[in-house]
Protein backbone atom coordinates (compact mmCIF):
# COMPACT_ATOMS: atom_id res chain seq x y z
CA UNK A 1 0.00 0.00 0.00
CA UNK A 2 2.94 2.35 0.57
CA UNK A 3 3.28 2.76 -3.20
CA UNK A 4 -0.07 4.56 -3.33
CA UNK A 5 0.71 6.83 -0.38
CA UNK A 6 1.14 10.56 -0.78
CA UNK A 7 3.53 12.52 1.40
CA UNK A 8 2.43 15.74 3.02
CA UNK A 9 5.05 18.41 3.52
CA UNK A 10 5.41 17.40 7.17
CA UNK A 11 5.69 13.70 6.29
CA UNK A 12 8.42 14.49 3.76
CA UNK A 13 10.34 16.41 6.41
CA UNK A 14 10.11 13.35 8.65
CA UNK A 15 11.35 11.07 5.88
CA UNK A 16 14.39 13.28 5.28
CA UNK A 17 15.09 13.50 9.01
CA UNK A 18 14.80 9.73 9.43
CA UNK A 19 17.13 9.07 6.49
CA UNK A 20 19.70 11.51 7.86
CA UNK A 21 19.42 10.01 11.35
CA UNK A 22 20.00 6.57 9.83
CA UNK A 23 23.31 7.72 8.37
CA UNK A 24 22.63 9.28 4.97
CA UNK A 25 23.95 12.87 4.98
CA UNK A 26 21.55 15.56 3.86
CA UNK A 27 24.02 16.71 1.23
CA UNK A 28 24.01 13.19 -0.23
CA UNK A 29 20.22 13.30 -0.54
CA UNK A 30 20.51 16.72 -2.20
CA UNK A 31 23.14 15.38 -4.60
CA UNK A 32 20.83 12.55 -5.65
CA UNK A 33 17.88 14.90 -6.05
CA UNK A 34 19.83 17.34 -8.19
CA UNK A 35 21.24 14.52 -10.31
CA UNK A 36 17.71 13.25 -10.96
CA UNK A 37 16.65 16.73 -12.07
CA UNK A 38 19.65 16.98 -14.38
CA UNK A 39 18.91 13.58 -15.89
CA UNK A 40 15.35 14.63 -16.74
CA UNK A 41 16.59 17.97 -18.10
CA UNK A 42 18.94 16.14 -20.47
CA UNK A 43 16.01 14.11 -21.79
CA UNK A 44 13.94 17.24 -22.38
CA UNK A 45 16.79 19.03 -24.10
CA UNK A 46 17.55 16.03 -26.30
CA UNK A 47 13.93 15.32 -27.21
CA UNK A 48 13.39 19.00 -27.96
CA UNK A 49 16.27 19.06 -30.42
CA UNK A 50 18.23 21.34 -28.10
CA UNK A 51 21.10 19.01 -27.19
CA UNK A 52 24.07 21.15 -26.27
CA UNK A 53 21.73 24.09 -25.76
CA UNK A 54 21.70 26.43 -22.82
CA UNK A 55 19.96 25.96 -19.48
CA UNK A 56 18.86 28.65 -17.06
CA UNK A 57 18.76 27.39 -13.46
CA UNK A 58 16.79 29.56 -11.04
CA UNK A 59 17.84 28.84 -7.46
CA UNK A 60 16.07 29.92 -4.32
CA UNK A 61 17.56 30.55 -0.88
CA UNK A 62 16.76 27.13 0.62
CA UNK A 63 17.24 23.43 -0.07
CA UNK A 64 15.25 23.62 -3.30
CA UNK A 65 17.90 26.02 -4.53
CA UNK A 66 20.54 23.56 -3.39
CA UNK A 67 18.99 20.92 -5.65
CA UNK A 68 19.25 23.46 -8.46
CA UNK A 69 22.98 24.02 -7.89
CA UNK A 70 23.58 20.27 -8.06
CA UNK A 71 21.55 19.98 -11.27
CA UNK A 72 23.52 22.87 -12.77
CA UNK A 73 26.83 21.17 -12.00
CA UNK A 74 25.75 17.87 -13.58
CA UNK A 75 24.45 19.59 -16.70
CA UNK A 76 27.60 21.65 -17.12
CA UNK A 77 29.69 18.50 -16.78
CA UNK A 78 27.55 16.93 -19.53
CA UNK A 79 28.44 19.78 -21.89
CA UNK A 80 25.47 22.09 -21.61
CA UNK A 81 25.86 25.83 -21.27
CA UNK A 82 24.42 26.63 -17.85
CA UNK A 83 23.57 29.96 -16.28
CA UNK A 84 22.64 30.09 -12.60
CA UNK A 85 20.49 32.82 -11.08
CA UNK A 86 20.22 32.96 -7.28
CA UNK A 87 17.27 34.73 -5.72
CA UNK A 88 19.29 36.25 -2.91
CA UNK A 89 22.97 36.34 -2.03
CA UNK A 90 25.39 33.45 -2.17
CA UNK A 91 26.84 34.34 1.22
CA UNK A 92 23.32 34.17 2.66
CA UNK A 93 22.97 30.44 1.95
CA UNK A 94 23.33 27.98 4.81
CA UNK A 95 23.43 24.25 5.51
CA UNK A 96 23.32 21.78 2.65
CA UNK A 97 22.30 24.49 0.18
CA UNK A 98 25.52 26.36 0.93
CA UNK A 99 27.48 23.14 0.41
CA UNK A 100 25.84 22.53 -2.95
CA UNK A 101 26.51 26.11 -4.02
CA UNK A 102 30.16 25.81 -2.99
CA UNK A 103 30.57 22.83 -5.32
CA UNK A 104 29.35 24.91 -8.28
CA UNK A 105 32.38 26.40 -9.99
CA UNK A 106 30.50 28.57 -12.44
CA UNK A 107 29.26 32.13 -12.24
CA UNK A 108 26.22 32.93 -10.11
CA UNK A 109 24.04 35.90 -10.94
CA UNK A 110 22.55 37.23 -7.72
CA UNK A 111 19.07 38.74 -7.79
CA UNK A 112 16.26 38.42 -10.29
CA UNK A 113 17.21 39.55 -13.80
CA UNK A 114 15.02 42.14 -15.49
CA UNK A 115 15.15 40.10 -18.69
CA UNK A 116 15.56 36.34 -18.86
CA UNK A 117 18.47 35.26 -21.03
CA UNK A 118 17.58 33.10 -24.04
CA UNK A 119 17.79 29.39 -23.26
CA UNK A 120 16.43 26.01 -24.23
CA UNK A 121 15.14 25.13 -20.76
CA UNK A 122 14.46 26.81 -17.43
CA UNK A 123 14.97 24.77 -14.26
CA UNK A 124 12.77 26.16 -11.50
CA UNK A 125 14.53 25.50 -8.18
CA UNK A 126 13.24 28.59 -6.41
CA UNK A 127 10.81 27.26 -3.81
CA UNK A 128 9.67 23.74 -2.89
CA UNK A 129 6.53 22.12 -1.54
CA UNK A 130 6.95 23.60 1.93
CA UNK A 131 6.38 27.22 0.88
CA UNK A 132 4.26 28.78 3.61
CA UNK A 133 3.77 32.35 2.38
CA UNK A 134 2.54 34.15 -0.69
CA UNK A 135 5.24 35.12 -3.15
CA UNK A 136 5.75 38.85 -3.44
CA UNK A 137 8.36 41.38 -4.41
CA UNK A 138 11.35 40.12 -6.38
CA UNK A 139 10.22 36.47 -6.19
CA UNK A 140 6.78 37.24 -7.59
CA UNK A 141 8.24 39.38 -10.36
CA UNK A 142 10.63 36.59 -11.38
CA UNK A 143 7.87 33.97 -11.49
CA UNK A 144 5.70 36.27 -13.60
CA UNK A 145 8.66 36.91 -15.92
CA UNK A 146 9.22 33.17 -16.39
CA UNK A 147 5.55 32.57 -17.19
CA UNK A 148 5.47 35.47 -19.64
CA UNK A 149 8.55 34.09 -21.44
CA UNK A 150 6.74 30.87 -22.39
CA UNK A 151 10.06 29.05 -22.10
CA UNK A 152 9.78 25.34 -21.19
CA UNK A 153 10.17 24.88 -17.44
CA UNK A 154 11.28 21.84 -15.45
CA UNK A 155 10.20 22.35 -11.83
CA UNK A 156 12.06 20.91 -8.86
CA UNK A 157 9.70 19.28 -6.30
CA UNK A 158 6.78 21.57 -7.19
CA UNK A 159 6.43 24.64 -9.41
CA UNK A 160 7.49 27.61 -7.30
CA UNK A 161 4.52 29.27 -5.62
CA UNK A 162 2.55 26.03 -5.25
CA UNK A 163 1.43 24.81 -1.82
CA UNK A 164 2.56 21.19 -1.62
CA UNK A 165 -0.27 20.15 0.69
CA UNK A 166 -3.28 21.84 -0.92
CA UNK A 167 -2.37 22.49 -4.55
CA UNK A 168 -3.26 26.15 -4.00
CA UNK A 169 -1.27 29.00 -5.49
CA UNK A 170 0.65 31.15 -3.03
CA UNK A 171 0.16 34.48 -4.77
CA UNK A 172 1.57 33.38 -8.11
CA UNK A 173 3.08 30.13 -9.38
CA UNK A 174 5.26 28.85 -12.19
CA UNK A 175 3.59 27.01 -15.07
CA UNK A 176 5.85 24.00 -15.60
CA UNK A 177 6.06 21.63 -18.53
CA UNK A 178 7.30 18.88 -16.21
CA UNK A 179 8.01 18.44 -12.52
CA UNK A 180 10.50 16.16 -10.79
CA UNK A 181 9.69 15.35 -7.18
CA UNK A 182 11.30 12.96 -4.74
CA UNK A 183 10.40 9.82 -2.76
CA UNK A 184 6.62 10.12 -3.35
CA UNK A 185 4.08 12.51 -4.82
CA UNK A 186 2.65 15.27 -2.67
CA UNK A 187 -1.06 16.17 -2.44
CA UNK A 188 -0.42 19.43 -4.27
CA UNK A 189 0.73 17.51 -7.34
CA UNK A 190 -2.78 16.05 -7.74
CA UNK A 191 -5.07 18.78 -6.39
CA UNK A 192 -6.06 21.61 -8.70
CA UNK A 193 -4.74 24.03 -9.73
CA UNK A 194 -1.50 22.33 -8.75
CA UNK A 195 -2.06 19.38 -11.04
CA UNK A 196 -2.35 21.64 -14.09
CA UNK A 197 0.68 23.72 -13.08
CA UNK A 198 2.97 20.70 -12.62
CA UNK A 199 2.75 19.33 -16.14
CA UNK A 200 4.06 15.78 -16.49
CA UNK A 201 5.09 14.33 -13.12
CA UNK A 202 8.22 12.31 -12.41
CA UNK A 203 9.07 10.86 -9.00
CA UNK A 204 12.72 10.09 -8.29
CA UNK A 205 14.04 7.66 -5.70
CA UNK A 206 16.83 9.43 -3.83
CA UNK A 207 17.70 6.52 -1.56
CA UNK A 208 15.94 7.53 1.64
CA UNK A 209 15.04 3.87 2.14
CA UNK A 210 11.91 2.02 3.19
CA UNK A 211 12.56 2.44 6.90
CA UNK A 212 12.74 6.23 6.60
CA UNK A 213 9.59 6.27 4.50
CA UNK A 214 7.73 4.20 7.08
CA UNK A 215 8.98 6.49 9.83
CA UNK A 216 7.80 9.52 7.91
CA UNK A 217 4.35 8.07 7.39
CA UNK A 218 3.92 6.92 10.99
CA UNK A 219 1.29 8.97 12.73
CA UNK A 220 0.42 10.94 9.59
CA UNK A 221 -3.13 10.87 8.19
CA UNK A 222 -3.47 8.14 5.58
CA UNK A 223 -3.45 9.91 2.22
CA UNK A 224 -3.43 8.07 -1.10
CA UNK A 225 -3.39 8.53 -4.83
CA UNK A 226 -6.50 6.78 -6.08
CA UNK A 227 -5.86 3.70 -8.18
CA UNK A 228 -6.25 -0.08 -8.32
CA UNK A 229 -3.37 -0.73 -5.94
CA UNK A 230 -5.46 1.01 -3.27
CA UNK A 231 -8.67 -1.02 -3.69
CA UNK A 232 -7.94 -3.78 -6.21
CA UNK A 233 -7.67 -6.54 -3.60
CA UNK A 234 -11.28 -5.93 -2.59
CA UNK A 235 -12.66 -5.54 -6.10
CA UNK A 236 -15.50 -8.00 -6.85
CA UNK A 237 -14.18 -11.35 -7.99
CA UNK A 238 -16.40 -13.75 -9.91
CA UNK A 239 -16.00 -17.49 -9.45
CA UNK A 240 -17.46 -20.45 -11.27
CA UNK A 241 -20.26 -20.47 -8.71
CA UNK A 242 -21.22 -16.80 -9.06
CA UNK A 243 -24.74 -15.96 -10.22
CA UNK A 244 -26.98 -12.91 -10.25
CA UNK A 245 -28.16 -13.39 -6.68
CA UNK A 246 -24.60 -13.57 -5.33
CA UNK A 247 -23.64 -10.39 -7.17
CA UNK A 248 -25.96 -8.12 -5.23
CA UNK A 249 -29.17 -6.21 -5.90
CA UNK A 250 -29.08 -2.42 -6.17
CA UNK A 251 -32.20 -0.30 -5.74
CA UNK A 252 -32.32 3.12 -7.41
CA UNK A 253 -35.11 5.53 -6.57
CA UNK A 254 -36.52 7.52 -9.48
CA UNK A 255 -38.33 10.83 -9.58
CA UNK A 256 -41.77 11.36 -11.13
CA UNK A 257 -42.59 11.23 -14.84
CA UNK A 258 -40.74 14.41 -15.75
CA UNK A 259 -37.60 13.56 -13.76
CA UNK A 260 -36.62 9.99 -14.62
CA UNK A 261 -33.44 10.24 -16.70
CA UNK A 262 -31.03 10.58 -13.80
CA UNK A 263 -32.23 7.38 -12.14
CA UNK A 264 -31.96 5.45 -15.41
CA UNK A 265 -28.38 6.64 -15.91
CA UNK A 266 -27.52 5.56 -12.37
CA UNK A 267 -29.24 2.20 -12.80
CA UNK A 268 -27.33 1.44 -16.00
CA UNK A 269 -24.10 2.33 -14.21
CA UNK A 270 -24.91 -0.09 -11.38
CA UNK A 271 -25.77 -2.88 -13.81
CA UNK A 272 -22.75 -2.38 -16.06
CA UNK A 273 -20.32 -2.37 -13.14
CA UNK A 274 -21.46 -5.85 -12.19
CA UNK A 275 -24.45 -5.79 -9.86
CA UNK A 276 -26.42 -8.97 -10.49
CA UNK A 277 -29.78 -7.23 -10.26
CA UNK A 278 -30.88 -3.60 -10.41
CA UNK A 279 -34.35 -2.27 -9.68
CA UNK A 280 -35.65 1.24 -10.34
CA UNK A 281 -38.44 2.22 -7.96
CA UNK A 282 -40.56 5.17 -9.06
CA UNK A 283 -43.96 6.82 -8.64
CA UNK A 284 -46.66 5.14 -10.71
CA UNK A 285 -46.74 7.96 -13.25
CA UNK A 286 -43.11 7.25 -14.17
CA UNK A 287 -43.36 3.49 -14.59
CA UNK A 288 -44.33 3.57 -18.25
CA UNK A 289 -41.60 6.06 -19.16
CA UNK A 290 -38.96 3.99 -17.38
CA UNK A 291 -40.29 0.74 -18.85
CA UNK A 292 -40.00 2.15 -22.36
CA UNK A 293 -36.27 2.71 -21.91
CA UNK A 294 -35.12 -0.10 -19.61
CA UNK A 295 -34.94 -3.82 -20.30
CA UNK A 296 -32.67 -5.80 -17.97
CA UNK A 297 -33.45 -3.38 -15.14
CA UNK A 298 -36.54 -4.21 -13.11
CA UNK A 299 -39.23 -1.72 -12.06
CA UNK A 300 -41.25 -1.32 -8.89
CA UNK A 301 -43.75 1.34 -7.79
CA UNK A 302 -42.74 3.58 -4.90
CA UNK A 303 -44.77 6.64 -3.99
CA UNK A 304 -43.63 7.33 -0.44
CA UNK A 305 -41.26 6.55 2.39
CA UNK A 306 -43.70 3.89 3.57
CA UNK A 307 -43.52 2.22 0.16
CA UNK A 308 -39.73 2.26 0.35
CA UNK A 309 -39.93 0.72 3.81
CA UNK A 310 -42.05 -2.09 2.36
CA UNK A 311 -39.61 -2.63 -0.51
CA UNK A 312 -36.71 -2.94 1.89
CA UNK A 313 -38.32 -5.87 3.68
CA UNK A 314 -36.71 -7.79 0.80
CA UNK A 315 -33.26 -8.29 2.29
CA UNK A 316 -31.82 -9.13 -1.12
CA UNK A 317 -31.95 -5.40 -1.90
CA UNK A 318 -28.58 -4.71 -0.32
CA UNK A 319 -27.61 -1.30 -1.77
CA UNK A 320 -29.78 1.78 -2.22
CA UNK A 321 -29.17 4.96 -4.25
CA UNK A 322 -31.29 8.01 -3.50
CA UNK A 323 -31.20 11.49 -4.90
CA UNK A 324 -30.87 11.77 -8.67
CA UNK A 325 -34.07 13.39 -9.95
CA UNK A 326 -35.89 12.61 -6.72
CA UNK A 327 -36.79 16.18 -5.78
CA UNK A 328 -35.67 18.01 -2.65
CA UNK A 329 -37.67 18.46 0.50
CA UNK A 330 -39.25 16.58 3.38
CA UNK A 331 -40.47 13.54 1.36
CA UNK A 332 -36.90 12.88 0.25
CA UNK A 333 -35.63 13.35 3.81
CA UNK A 334 -38.12 10.70 4.93
CA UNK A 335 -36.91 8.26 2.28
CA UNK A 336 -33.32 8.81 3.38
CA UNK A 337 -34.28 8.13 6.99
CA UNK A 338 -36.01 4.89 5.99
CA UNK A 339 -33.10 3.70 3.85
CA UNK A 340 -30.55 4.57 6.52
CA UNK A 341 -32.51 2.83 9.26
CA UNK A 342 -32.67 -0.33 7.14
CA UNK A 343 -28.92 -0.70 7.56
CA UNK A 344 -28.23 -1.19 3.86
CA UNK A 345 -25.32 0.15 1.89
CA UNK A 346 -26.44 3.62 0.90
CA UNK A 347 -25.44 6.20 -1.72
CA UNK A 348 -26.82 9.73 -1.37
CA UNK A 349 -26.47 12.24 -4.18
CA UNK A 350 -28.07 15.36 -5.62
CA UNK A 351 -31.55 16.00 -4.16
CA UNK A 352 -30.93 13.63 -1.24
CA UNK A 353 -28.15 16.00 -0.15
CA UNK A 354 -29.91 19.25 -1.01
CA UNK A 355 -32.85 18.11 1.13
CA UNK A 356 -30.56 18.33 4.17
CA UNK A 357 -29.29 21.84 3.43
CA UNK A 358 -27.68 23.09 6.64
CA UNK A 359 -28.75 19.91 8.45
CA UNK A 360 -25.63 17.79 8.24
CA UNK A 361 -26.02 16.78 11.89
CA UNK A 362 -29.53 15.46 11.22
CA UNK A 363 -28.31 13.40 8.29
CA UNK A 364 -25.39 12.13 10.37
CA UNK A 365 -27.83 11.03 13.06
CA UNK A 366 -29.82 8.95 10.58
CA UNK A 367 -26.66 7.34 9.22
CA UNK A 368 -25.21 6.53 12.63
CA UNK A 369 -28.48 5.37 14.20
CA UNK A 370 -29.09 2.97 11.32
CA UNK A 371 -25.44 1.89 11.13
CA UNK A 372 -25.75 2.49 7.40
CA UNK A 373 -22.68 1.95 5.24
CA UNK A 374 -23.17 5.31 3.56
CA UNK A 375 -21.47 7.21 0.75
CA UNK A 376 -22.40 10.81 -0.05
CA UNK A 377 -21.33 12.28 -3.39
CA UNK A 378 -21.64 16.08 -3.39
CA UNK A 379 -20.16 18.49 -5.87
CA UNK A 380 -18.77 21.72 -4.42
CA UNK A 381 -22.12 23.53 -4.29
CA UNK A 382 -23.97 20.63 -2.67
CA UNK A 383 -21.12 20.23 -0.20
CA UNK A 384 -21.29 23.90 0.81
CA UNK A 385 -25.06 23.70 1.30
CA UNK A 386 -25.06 20.42 3.22
CA UNK A 387 -22.22 21.29 5.58
CA UNK A 388 -23.06 24.98 6.01
CA UNK A 389 -22.25 26.15 9.52
CA UNK A 390 -19.83 23.30 10.27
CA UNK A 391 -16.05 23.27 10.52
CA UNK A 392 -15.91 21.45 7.17
CA UNK A 393 -16.47 24.73 5.35
CA UNK A 394 -14.11 26.96 7.32
CA UNK A 395 -12.40 29.52 5.12
CA UNK A 396 -8.89 28.62 4.06
CA UNK A 397 -9.23 24.84 4.30
CA UNK A 398 -7.85 22.72 1.48
CA UNK A 399 -10.05 20.19 -0.28
CA UNK A 400 -8.54 17.21 1.53
CA UNK A 401 -9.18 18.67 4.96
CA UNK A 402 -12.72 19.76 4.03
CA UNK A 403 -13.59 16.25 2.89
CA UNK A 404 -11.91 14.64 5.90
CA UNK A 405 -13.84 16.83 8.35
CA UNK A 406 -17.11 16.23 6.52
CA UNK A 407 -16.62 12.47 6.66
CA UNK A 408 -15.88 12.56 10.38
CA UNK A 409 -18.94 14.72 11.01
CA UNK A 410 -21.39 12.75 8.85
CA UNK A 411 -20.24 9.21 9.52
CA UNK A 412 -20.31 8.64 5.76
CA UNK A 413 -17.67 8.28 3.10
CA UNK A 414 -17.57 11.65 1.35
CA UNK A 415 -16.89 11.87 -2.38
CA UNK A 416 -16.19 15.56 -2.96
CA UNK A 417 -16.49 15.69 -6.72
CA UNK A 418 -14.62 17.87 -9.17
CA UNK A 419 -11.64 17.85 -11.49
CA UNK A 420 -9.66 16.57 -8.50
CA UNK A 421 -12.25 14.39 -6.75
CA UNK A 422 -11.37 13.62 -3.13
CA UNK A 423 -12.73 10.56 -1.29
CA UNK A 424 -12.65 10.64 2.52
CA UNK A 425 -13.56 7.95 5.05
CA UNK A 426 -14.74 8.69 8.60
CA UNK A 427 -11.67 6.81 9.85
CA UNK A 428 -9.40 9.51 8.37
CA UNK A 429 -8.29 7.84 5.14
CA UNK A 430 -8.35 10.09 2.07
CA UNK A 431 -7.72 9.40 -1.61
CA UNK A 432 -7.18 11.99 -4.34
CA UNK A 433 -8.22 11.05 -7.87
CA UNK A 434 -6.31 12.38 -10.86
CA UNK A 435 -7.44 9.63 -13.25
CA UNK A 436 -10.08 11.63 -15.10
CA UNK A 437 -10.78 14.10 -17.89
CA UNK A 438 -12.62 17.43 -18.14
CA UNK A 439 -14.98 15.74 -20.61
CA UNK A 440 -16.70 14.19 -17.59
CA UNK A 441 -18.09 17.63 -16.80
CA UNK A 442 -21.36 16.87 -18.57
CA UNK A 443 -24.98 16.54 -17.48
CA UNK A 444 -25.73 13.17 -15.92
CA UNK A 445 -22.13 12.02 -15.42
CA UNK A 446 -22.50 12.35 -11.66
CA UNK A 447 -25.65 10.21 -11.74
CA UNK A 448 -23.70 7.44 -13.46
CA UNK A 449 -20.98 7.73 -10.81
CA UNK A 450 -23.56 7.24 -8.07
CA UNK A 451 -24.77 4.13 -9.86
CA UNK A 452 -21.26 2.73 -10.22
CA UNK A 453 -20.65 3.13 -6.50
CA UNK A 454 -24.03 1.58 -5.64
CA UNK A 455 -23.31 -1.35 -7.94
CA UNK A 456 -19.96 -1.99 -6.26
CA UNK A 457 -21.52 -1.72 -2.80
CA UNK A 458 -24.16 -4.26 -3.85
CA UNK A 459 -21.34 -6.66 -4.72
CA UNK A 460 -19.90 -6.36 -1.23
CA UNK A 461 -17.16 -3.77 -1.49
CA UNK A 462 -16.55 -1.66 1.60
CA UNK A 463 -17.78 1.95 1.23
CA UNK A 464 -14.38 3.68 1.00
CA UNK A 465 -13.03 1.15 -1.49
CA UNK A 466 -16.27 1.16 -3.50
CA UNK A 467 -16.24 4.94 -3.70
CA UNK A 468 -12.59 5.06 -4.76
CA UNK A 469 -13.09 2.31 -7.34
CA UNK A 470 -16.23 3.94 -8.72
CA UNK A 471 -14.47 7.29 -9.13
CA UNK A 472 -11.50 5.65 -10.87
CA UNK A 473 -13.65 3.55 -13.23
CA UNK A 474 -15.73 6.63 -14.06
CA UNK A 475 -12.57 8.56 -14.87
CA UNK A 476 -11.14 5.71 -16.92
CA UNK A 477 -14.26 5.61 -19.08
CA UNK A 478 -13.95 9.35 -19.65
CA UNK A 479 -10.30 9.04 -20.62
CA UNK A 480 -11.10 6.28 -23.08
CA UNK A 481 -13.85 8.21 -24.80
CA UNK A 482 -12.46 11.73 -24.70
CA UNK A 483 -14.05 14.49 -26.79
CA UNK A 484 -17.79 14.36 -27.26
CA UNK A 485 -18.45 12.27 -24.15
CA UNK A 486 -22.00 12.29 -22.80
CA UNK A 487 -23.28 10.55 -19.70
CA UNK A 488 -24.93 7.74 -21.67
CA UNK A 489 -21.51 6.71 -23.01
CA UNK A 490 -20.06 5.95 -19.60
CA UNK A 491 -21.97 2.73 -18.74
CA UNK A 492 -21.39 1.42 -22.27
CA UNK A 493 -17.63 1.78 -21.82
CA UNK A 494 -17.60 -0.32 -18.65
CA UNK A 495 -16.96 -3.66 -20.43
CA UNK A 496 -13.70 -2.29 -21.86
CA UNK A 497 -12.76 -0.58 -18.61
CA UNK A 498 -13.44 -3.68 -16.52
CA UNK A 499 -11.69 -6.05 -18.91
CA UNK A 500 -8.47 -4.06 -18.74
CA UNK A 501 -8.75 -3.58 -14.97
CA UNK A 502 -9.27 -7.29 -14.33
CA UNK A 503 -6.32 -8.13 -16.57
CA UNK A 504 -4.23 -5.65 -14.60
CA UNK A 505 -5.35 -7.34 -11.37
CA UNK A 506 -4.35 -10.73 -12.78
CA UNK A 507 -7.87 -12.13 -12.97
Amino acid sequence: MIGARLLTVEAMRRVDAAAIAAGTPGLTLMERAGAAVAARARVLLTEGGREGGSVLVLCGPGNNGGDGFVAARHLAKAGFAVEVVLLGRRDGLSGDAAGAAAAWAGRVREGAPDVLPPCGLVIDALFGAGLSRDLDGEARALVERVNASRLPVLAVDVPSGLDGDTGAVRGVAIQAAETVTFVALKPGHLLQPGRSLCGALHCADIGTGAAALSAGLAGCPALFRNGPELWGAGFPHLTGESHKYTRGHALVLSGPAWRTGAARLAARGALRVGAGLVTVASPADALAENAAQLTAIMLRPCESADDLDDLLTDERLNAVLLGPGLGSGEPTQERVMVAASAGRALVLDADALTSFKGQAATLAGYIRDGEARAVVTPHAGEFARLFAGTDAVEEGLGKVERARRAAALSGAVVVLKGADTVVADPDGRVAINDHATPWLGTAGAGDVLGGLIAGLLAQGMAPFEAACAGVWLHGDAGLRHGPGLIAEDIPELMPQVLAELLSRLGR
